[in-house]
Parts: C-alpha cells; structure tokens; sequence
C-alpha cells in the first residue's frame, strides 16, 4: 500500500532511484557495515504504508533531532529485497518494512537483528463487494473461508504477504489457494485494486489497510476477514510492520540507533494516545476518503504497540504464519532475530 509522496521529500524520493541502482550493484557483497557518516542514519523504508507512519510522525515531531538523531537519506526502495541490498551495501543503516523482509535478509546474514516493532498485527484483510454471495461477517471463520473457494481474489502480487494471507487461510480448511481459488495479481495500486472489486474482475481482494476502510467509506465493500480485527484465533498478535538492521550497525553506531528507537517509541505512544495525530495521518494519507482516515485511526491505535519490543508470542505467530505459508522456508528462533534488550512479555 502506497500513498502520495510530500514534496519536501523529493530528496528522498530522488535518492531512491541512485540507491536502487547502487543496491543491485553491491547486493552480492557480504557485509552490513555503515557507510555512512558517524551521527548519521540513513533510514529505507519500503513505501509510505500505515505501518511507517510511526517514522512519519517521529520525523514531523521533531523527536529523531530531540534524540540526537540526524537523518540522512530517506529512499522508498518499493521491495524487502532492494531494502536488503542497501542494508549490505551500507547505503542505508535501518530498514523499515516487514518481518518477511527482515527474515529473507537473516537467511543470507545472520547477524540481521529487529531494531523496533511498528506494527504487532497483521494489517492485510479480506475484502469483499457489497454484492458478494456467502455468510455474513458474523458467520463463523470456517463459513466464510469456504465462501471463498472457486472465486477471483485479487492479491498485490506473487510471495507478497497478501497471497500469503488467502494460502494461510485456505490452509485452515484443507484447501490450496493455488487451485480452489483463482489469484489475481493486481499490483500495490489501491484505486486499481477497488476498481477491479467494484468492476466485477475480482470477487474479493486481500489486500493492506486501508483498502478495506476505502472500500466501507465509499461503498465499494468492506471486510470480510481481518486478522487485526481477531477475526482469526491465535492470528490477534502477530509481528508484522518492522525496522531492522544488522549487528554491525549497532556496533558502530550505537548511539544513532538508540535515539532512533527512543524516537519511535514516542511517536508509538502519540499514535496510541495523542487524538491530535489524526491531522498527521490526514497529512500522511491525504489520498484516501475522510471518513476512511476516521475509520482507521482506531485500528491503527490498537495494531501500534505501546513500545519497541517483541514479545515473543507475537515473533513466533508470525514466525510459524511464514513457515506454514511458504513465505519463508527456515524462519529464525525468536532469540536468533530479536535482541536481548527487546525481548518483552
């Protein structure tokens, strides 16, 4: 899910595009190390979805500079594996995306660690038409993911956690996604995607908030399956929205990257309790319906955690949600991927 990029981040937005070549040219190098100036941190992130809007937040606020914390570049890299390669390369020194990215990275550095959790729910749903033929939202999860079989589910795109949430789901049920459903990729294009719903191309989407409150605001649909909503038992808490980084960066700049996480630990605190966030969140998605920002505004209090840390429930639901899903072959333990000091019950 992406949103419209401010202009005053076109230095970023520019970066990105010397950074995504520089990446591909170094991914295939060993290493982590930061190649950035000491007191600096250059921050990646994958897109301006819901769950980077802590770093939005922390940035307009002024708590990085309160920390002690100077930003240097600030890429959308658009991938987990761009976000990776320019962790390798050293041309950036977090990265914030998802735990699938930070887990693909472990596989090929195990010195990668979490830095701070953004997100502790799964913040992908099951989006179906006003007209969609099956049992209500209040049916029983079982009815409902039966009510899926046979039909058009458009999806982001392959290996993207949106496909992972249809397979995970028809799992449940004894089914195979990839041959009691037809998957429709439909790129990460969200007006596109609620056009295609509305259009009759696809009978549902699975696909990032706020889609689902874009389709209820305008009356395309609503959802039908969400996770964050707990429509799925031991699926409440799961680690999803991330920044990471590896050992050798923390090692080297250890101070940038405490003030960074004291940093975001604020803006998690503003999200969840300060009402004034919601003219940041208008800011941030000035793209989507008024009454889309309103609906998810209290979603995103409660997917936000109250810190930085990762209690280990949360790490393992998600661990065992990508192992099952194929998403990740041999995810890491819990203590091989989240430091000491952000252990948490």
């Amino acid at each position: 899910m992406t949103t419209t990029t401010r202009p005053r981040r076109g230095r970023a937005a520019a970066a990105a595009g010397v950074l995504s070549a520089l990446v591909f040219a170094t991914s295939a190098c060993a290493g982590g190390a930061s190649d950035t100036p000491e007191g600096v941190l250059n921050v990646g992130q994958i897109s301006d979805s819901v769950a980077f809007f802590p770093l939005y937040v922390a940035e307009e606020r002024g708590y990085f500079e309160d920390e002690g914390v100077e930003l240097g570049e600030r890429p959308r890299l658009g991938t987990g594996a761009k976000l990776a390669a320019a962790l390798q390369s050293g041309s950036i020194d977090l990265g914030a995306g998802v735990l699938t990215d930070a887990l693909n990275l472990y596989g090929r550095d195990d010195t990668t660690e979490l830095t701070a959790s953004l997100v502790d729910k799964y913040y992908v749903d099951i989006i179906v038409g006003e007209d969609f033929e099956g049992p209500g939202q209040d049916a029983p999860l079982k009815e409902r993911i039966d009510a899926l079989k046979g039909k058009n589910i458009g999806i982001t795109g392959p290996g993207s956690g949106t496909e992972a949430l249809v397979a995970y789901l028809f799992q449940k049920n004894g089914m195979e996604a990839a041959t009691d459903a037809k998957l429709v990729n439909l790129g990460a294009d969200p007006p596109a995607a609620l056009g295609a719903l509305e259009s009759g191309q696809v009978d549902a989407l699975s696909f990032f908030q706020p889609v689902a409150q874009q389709a209820d605001a305008t009356g395309v649909g609503s959802a039908y399956i969400s996770p964050s909503r707990g429509d799925i038992p031991g699926f409440e808490h799961t680690a999803h929205g991330v920044v990471f980084t590896t050992a050798d960066v923390r090692e080297q700049k250890p101070e940038e990257v405490a003030g960074f996480q004291r940093a975001i630990e604020r803006a998690n605190k503003d999200i969840r309790e300060d009402p004034k966030v919601e003219k940041l969140l208008a800011d941030y998605m000035e793209g989507i319906d008024a009454d889309a920002r309103s609906e998810l505004l209290p979603i995103m209090q409660e997917e936000v955690p109250d810190g930085i840390g990762f209690p280990e429930e949360s790490v393992e639901a998600a661990l065992e949600f990508h192992k099952s899903t194929g998403l990740v072959e041999d995810p890491p333990g819990y203590t091989d991927i989240v430091p000491e000091d952000l252990r948490t019950e």
